[in-house]
């Protein structure tokens, strides 16, 4: 798929960019170079080959899930205008 001016012109609106015209046909050999890529890229078959979920195999650090603050919930539950078991009580906005 080729771009065309008129295409650079279109997307420079909606993305809300500012080019001038000297530098239209610069962005316009940019944004096909990409499209190429992209073309080039889905042409690739990945039949069997499984999506990774990072580039590299790495694992995160997990710490172990424990309480680190005291409970306040009835500290600022008192200056709710209402409450209810623990739950905060909110008037219904959607009927």
């Amino acid at each position: 798929m080729s771009l065309s001016l008129d295409d650079v012109q279109r997307i420079a609106l909606l993305a809300r960019i500012a080019i001038d015209p000297g530098e239209e046909q610069t962005v316009l050999d940019g944004l096909n170079r990409v499209m190429e890529l992209i073309g080039e890229m889905q042409a690739v078959d990945t039949t069997g080959i499984e999506p990774m979920s990072h580039a590299l195999d790495v694992t995160q650090r997990l710490r172990e899930d424990v309480v680190s603050e005291v409970d306040q919930r009835a500290r600022y539950q008192a200056n709710a205008p209402a409450v209810e078991n623990g739950l905060y009580l909110v008037p219904k906005v959607i009927e």
